[in-house]
């Protein structure tokens, strides 16, 4: 880990006007002093599939951003009380890199905007799939937004003060939780 941390968004939707996209974007406006943001695109990741004989170019370059990154800020959408299929497909591929070596240690938080208890179930669903790939998610602040409520504006652009101020304090925590395991 360099002096800096690199952080890796990824959304779960590959939506342009998601909300969870979203987050990500307010994230990064709420950096930490030697944090930096980057984002990963999934909309050209293939579905995960052992078959495949060569590696599509996505997956490599999904691949080099994980590897590049210190930490993950995974934005989890809630699809049927479950984690999204494009940010669950990302995790799938990153975890058949040889030795799982792209995740295993690294810190990550997560993030929602959904329904009524804003991506909750979801989220506590990532969860348990981090354990088992020996990611490391921050327990605390947890960010669950309302995409629902005002908070956002057609562009999926956060504008609610009190999720941008969830956000700095999650981005910070990650930072602290980033140096500890570093340590």
């Amino acid at each position: 880990m360099s002096n800096t941390i690199r952080v890796l968004g990824i959304s779960g939707s590959l939506r342009a006007k998601s909300c969870n996209t979203g987050l990500l974007r307010a994230a990064a406006g709420q950096l930490p002093d030697g944090m930096e943001m980057h984002f990963a695109n999934l909309i050209d990741l293939p579905f995960f599939n052992a078959d495949l004989a060569e590696r599509p170019a996505a997956v490599q370059t999904f691949f080099d951003q994980v590897k590049q990154a210190d930490a993950l800020l995974l934005a989890c959408p809630e699809y049927n009380y479950s984690i999204a299929p494009a940010l669950k497909n990302a995790i799938d591929w990153a975890s058949r890199y040889p030795d799982n070596v792209l995740l295993a240690g690294k810190p990550v938080a997560i993030c929602g905007a959904g329904g009524g208890m804003g991506t909750a179930r979801a989220q506590y669903h990532l969860r348990q799939v981090c354990v088992y790939l020996d990611l490391h998610p921050l327990n605390k602040p947890e960010v669950f937004a309302s995409a629902f409520s005002g908070g956002f504006d057609a562009d999926g652009n956060v504008t609610d003060e009190k999720i941008k101020s969830n956000l700095a304090a999650q981005l910070l925590a990650l930072k602290t939780w980033s140096l500890r395991l570093k340590g």
